[in-house]
């Protein structure tokens, strides 16, 4: 596939409720880093709280938490990763390396000295990957549905069960099918999925359509899936085996570990036993009866234990 080295991805999204611009709280803007361009959405002021969506959606997946991170005194800014949303579209660039790269690019490129990064699903990987590369730009780390990625890579491997509920992940190993998977009837697909990971609160069809009509925005299916593929094809390669080494690291900030009870895409049992690789303050805290998506599915429960956390001057002293 040729995707254009700079598109800008909006698909019409500028102001006005378009399928990446929507209105709302929070100011729009692009901002450059890692040598490509980031839509962020931001609010508030205060210490820097960077938001990082997963799959399959973007930015607007923290529409929850910006108004209530802004209200508890912190600058919120969710950006969409590259390659979705409003952010740049580029032919190469994502691994989890790189992606890495971008987040803390935003970070410098927002004046920041540090940010707190709260990461869910591939988000979460990232933000993972990020304290443990650039540990003095991160301050604190939240990640929700995402395990360790050296913790993700021996579940996928040696875990049956957490392999059969991964099957998407080997399934984007095909070349073209998926894209066209994603994007047929309308991304259907993307409907299908976020309600099948979600636990007993479906999202409403205002949210479904949303995220189905910004998947459908031109390139953007393919370099949603880009990382996934790098994450299965690498796990043999000197990059894979480089990159596993590189994240036995630990990670040395204080660490909140999301997960809901009945996440289908993501095991408890996978996720849990992270805090292995966290030399510092780790809690972990499972949400009884939801689903992949915590921050949707119980928006006021998940923002109050983000923001109290965030607010704890010694968490889990």
């Amino acid at each position: 596939m040729t995707v254009p080295e700079s598109s800008s991805g909006n698909g019409g999204g500028n102001g006005g409720g378009g399928p990446v611009r929507i209105d709302g709280p929070w100011t729009h803007r692009d901002v450059a880093a890692n040598g490509a361009r980031f839509h962020i959405a931001e609010m508030g002021e205060g210490p820097l709280v960077l938001l990082l969506h997963g799959f399959p959606q973007f930015w607007w997946t923290w529409r929850h938490q910006l108004p209530a991170l802004a209200e508890a005194g912190f600058r919120a800014v969710a950006m969409d990763l590259r390659g979705v949303g409003g952010s740049d579209r580029t032919p190469r660039g994502y691994d989890p390396a790189n992606l890495a790269l971008d987040i803390t690019g935003v970070v410098r490129s927002l004046g920041e000295p540090d940010a707190a990064l709260v990461g869910h699903d591939l988000g979460g990987y990232l933000a993972w990957t990020a304290a443990v590369m650039r540990p003095k730009l991160v301050r604190r780390l939240a990640v929700s549905s995402m395990p360790h990625p050296r913790r993700w890579r021996s579940s996928m491997l040696s875990d049956f069960a957490q392999s059969r509920a991964g099957s998407y992940v080997w399934g984007f190993q095909r070349p073209w099918l998926p894209e066209r998977q994603l994007t047929a009837d309308d991304g259907r697909l993307v409907g299908e999925l976020i309600r099948d990971w979600s636990g007993p609160r479906l999202p409403d069809e205002e949210a479904v359509e949303t995220y189905r009509r910004a998947m459908l925005i031109p390139s953007t299916a393919h370099c949603s899936i880009e990382p996934y593929r790098w994450m299965v094809r690498s796990l043999a390669r000197p990059d894979g085996f480089q990159f596993n080494r590189r994240m036995k690291r630990p990670v040395r900030v204080p660490t909140l570990h999301v997960h809901g009870s009945l996440d289908p895409a993501m095991r408890t049992r996978s996720a849990a036993g992270s805090g292995e690789y966290v030399e510092a303050p780790y809690r972990w805290r499972l949400f009884d009866g939801l689903g992949h998506f915590p921050h949707e599915e119980d928006p006021v429960a998940f923002s109050t234990e983000l923001v109290n956390w965030l607010k704890d001057p010694e968490p889990d002293r």
